[in-house]
């Protein structure tokens, strides 16, 4: 086996950007392997998907299923990705490492009876698949090699770009999966439903925490902010946790990582746990009143002053 598979994520029945991030990985994987990139993509009803998945990838198994129609369901996802993985004959298996991937994959190299790298940021070097990942909240950048005939990674999607579509569209093959005993029920999701962009695909994200205070002052000050730069909301974990915001809000090592083109931080001392989650923005701005913040060593533009008259007198002239 030397191809490579990627396994895809749909959204609202569409490819998502940090797939075709994971399939830029994938193709450096493949030219390492001598193989060719294959893609799995499932659900029920997802011919459309398969036809767009094809103009990236030489071969598209479409994983069908009824099962599939409620929702995924990493115990039978994983099945369906272990088949894949068999009739693709990869020897590596990769996906993006979002809340989905991190849930299903893991199961996938269990019943394949292969080694899992998390979160990875890219190869170590041009010809080997060791792969290198953060550990201790990024204070650590460690090479992982994973030794098993078949390889799975889950890959970080803001280290790589989106992967362009080939000249000619890939083949479309039917995968028959036998799902088996499936012990697991999906029974709702309860989507997050705004106006703004979403948190992971935003082009600015602001970011607020504990400077600012109060809950009330997220609406006073970062949504006006926000709504002029058509920015998505983030926050720190301790406004999380103070319960001022969502946790889905929630940027750094436990929450979500973010790589925006411009990412504002407002009140946010920068501890390294928030860090972790944006330290690959484009431009980072840090709007704080401490001078020795350690948000600024990470940030291109610092503006020490107190926010509440920094932001306000920022927004207007916006």
């Amino acid at each position: 086996m030397s191809n490579v598979l990627l396994v895809t994520e749909l959204q609202n029945g569409s490819l998502t950007k940090a797939s075709l991030s994971s399939l830029s990985f994938a193709r450096q994987a493949a030219t390492r392997t001598g193989g060719t990139v294959h893609a799995i993509v499932i659900g029920s009803g997802v011919s459309a998907a398969a036809e767009e998945v094809a103009k990236y990838v030489s071969v598209v198994h479409t994983a069908e299923h009824e099962a599939f129609a409620a929702g995924p369901v990493a115990e039978s996802y994983a099945k369906a990705i272990a088949q894949g993985a068999a009739a693709a004959s990869a020897s590596v298996v990769c996906m993006a490492a979002t809340f989905h991937g991190k849930d299903v994959l893991p199961r996938a190299g269990a019943l394949l009876n292969a080694g899992v790298g998390s979160d990875v940021l890219g190869f170590v070097d041009d010809t080997s698949l060791a792969v290198n990942r953060e550990m201790l909240a990024g204070n650590v950048l460690t090479a992982v090699e994973v030794t098993t005939d078949i390889k799975c990674y889950t890959t970080r999607p803001t280290e790589f770009e989106a992967a362009a579509a080939l000249d000619a569209a890939g083949e479309v093959k039917a995968l028959t999966v036998d799902l088996g005993e499936v012990r697991t029920k999906f029974l709702k999701f309860d989507a997050v439903v705004s106006e703004r962009p979403a948190l992971s695909d935003a082009r600015v994200v602001i970011s607020g925490g504990r400077g600012l205070k109060e809950a009330e002052n997220f609406g006073k000050l970062v949504e006006p902010m926000a709504d002029k730069l058509n920015a998505a909301i983030g926050a720190s974990r301790a406004v999380v946790d103070a319960g001022w915001v969502p946790n889905d809000l929630q940027v750094g090592q436990t929450g979500k990582v973010v790589a925006p083109e411009l990412y504002f931080a407002v009140g946010i001392s920068g501890a390294i746990q928030h860090v972790a989650g944006m330290k690959s923005s484009k431009v980072i701005v840090a709007i704080n009143k401490d001078p020795e913040a350690p948000i600024f060593q990470v940030a291109d533009y610092g503006l020490v002053e107190d926010l509440f008259k920094a932001v306000p007198e920022l927004t207007e002239k916006l």
